[in-house]
């Protein structure tokens, strides 16, 4: 199911609803590089948060959604959607097909090269949250903010 996703580019230039990339903000870069330095937290996130394993439940669903409805889903299913660096397709970013750590931490490219604490999101704020947890997204899964939910 991996390689359904071949719409054109066009689809995926919509934004997504997360910390966003911005001219002075960086890029994402995947998890792997948070692991670098960050290894216990990308360890217990990979362990125990279902974000870290988003993708599963994306792939199940691809077969019988229009692309419309997929883009939907890429937003809050995945990293950095539509923004530099950020989640495109499968096939052309599959290290960005789950939730990672910028997804609710911000483009990670200039902390990761500089290691600034001031460059990165380090407390995510629940209006950020909100975005994917929200009454219309995930009310029939008996909606809950949870900040402190990443598992690390």
């Amino acid at each position: 199911m991996k390689g359904l996703i071949s719409w054109g580019a066009s689809i995926w230039l919509l934004l997504v609803p997360c910390i966003a990339a911005g001219a002075d903000g960086g890029q994402f870069v995947g998890s792997k590089t948070c692991a670098e330095c960050h290894e216990d937290q990308y360890e217990n996130y990979q362990k125990y948060s279902k974000k870290a394993h988003s993708w599963e439940s994306v792939e199940i669903m691809l077969p019988d959604l229009k692309p419309d409805e997929a883009q939907k889903c890429f937003e809050c299913h995945t990293t950095g959607h539509g923004q530099p660096g950020g989640f495109v397709s499968y096939e052309q970013t599959p290290h960005m097909a789950d939730v990672g750590c910028e997804t609710c931490h911000g483009p990670g490219s200039l902390h990761a090269e500089d290691g600034d604490p001031e460059l990165i999101q380090r407390t995510p704020t629940i209006d950020q949250c909100r975005t994917c947890h929200s009454e219309e997204r995930v009310g029939d899964f008996n909606f809950k903010p949870l900040l402190f939910s990443g598992a690390h």
